[in-house]
């Protein structure tokens, strides 16, 4: 049984697609860990609670980019598969 080289392509895109989305493992423990200490700073000081949630919300919206990055990679390479017509 041989494999086709669209076969290959396939297999190769969809391994790339899973380890796009690796990425948003990091991003999840990260903003989990921002909220926690967040949640701990307006504890100490409950009259900064709006300095503190602006900044960690600005945070994590920066943070969760990375992620976005890697689900719309996952996606193109899953949906669209730029790779297919280069065979």
């Amino acid at each position: 049984m041989e494999i086709t080289s669209e076969a290959l392509v396939l297999a190769c895109s969809a391994m790339g697609a899973g380890i796009a989305m690796i990425a948003g493992a990091g991003p999840g423990i990260g903003q989990g860990i921002a909220a926690g200490h967040a949640a701990a700073a307006v504890g100490r000081q409950p009259e900064a609670k709006g300095d503190v949630m602006q900044m960690m919300i600005l945070g994590q919206a920066i943070a969760e980019t990375s992620a976005i990055y890697g689900f719309v990679v996952a996606i193109i390479l899953l949906f669209i598969n730029p790779f297919i017509g280069q065979l």
